[in-house]
């Protein structure tokens, strides 16, 4: 029967000899993070940032906004409308769409109009942030997304405010036309500015 340190140390005094114990060191998987794993991990986060933006544009654009010129007697929304809009074509849009139609434009700009350039936004700050490591760039490039969910939020709401009125001013629908076509150049140049960051992201991981 083995003997415990205090009956030893009893029979034998101070020459008694205590077998030293090993203590296993603790170890917790979940803090072995490496580089390459925090990698990998932010690399999954923009892909389905990534994705998800292109179902709301699909969303967005291809359907419902589509779907909305069933309510204008085929006249295209002011959102899809690339080289911008007149006061005449506002007007025209108002008499065609009742005050249904118009709420369920202004609906549409609360839910997907508003969903796609934020999480565009959001998903592109990350594939930015995550392939370009110079700062100055980095933010250059962030410029870009930021500006265009900005933009585009501000396009909804005075889309909504020139449409909504009696009679269509043309200050208003100027502001709006003005911030539509922003927001598509902001897009294109936001969907350059991140194949950009991904082409750099690859140069240095084939120099590292």
């Amino acid at each position: 029967m083995a003997k415990t340190p205090a009956q030893r140390i009893k029979k034998h005094g101070a020459k008694a000899v205590i077998p030293e114990r090993h203590v296993p060191p603790v170890v917790n998987p979940t803090t072995q993070r490496t580089p390459q794993k925090a990698q990998s991990n932010a690399n999954l986060i923009v892909i389905a940032g990534v994705v998800a933006s292109v179902f709301l544009f699909w969303y967005l654009h291809l359907l419902v906004l589509n779907q909305m010129t069933q309510l204008s007697n085929g006249l295209a929304m002011p959102d899809s409308m690339f080289g911008g809009f007149s006061t005449d074509y506002v007007a025209q849009l108002r008499n065609v769409m009742d005050d249904e139609a118009r709420g369920q434009l202004n609906y549409v700009h609360k839910t997907a109009g508003m969903l796609f350039p934020l999480i565009f936004g959001f998903s592109w700050l990350l594939l930015i942030g995550v392939n370009v490591a110079r700062k100055a760039l980095r933010w250059a490039l962030w410029a870009l997304p930021i500006l265009f969910a900005v933009v585009r939020l501000w396009g909804n709401v005075a889309i909504d405010s020139a449409l909504q009125a009696s009679t269509p001013d043309a200050g208003s629908v100027a502001l709006a036309s003005i911030l539509t076509v922003a927001g598509w150049v902001l897009f294109l140049l936001s969907l350059l500015a991140g194949g950009a960051a991904v082409l750099l992201g690859r140069r240095t991981a084939r120099r590292s």
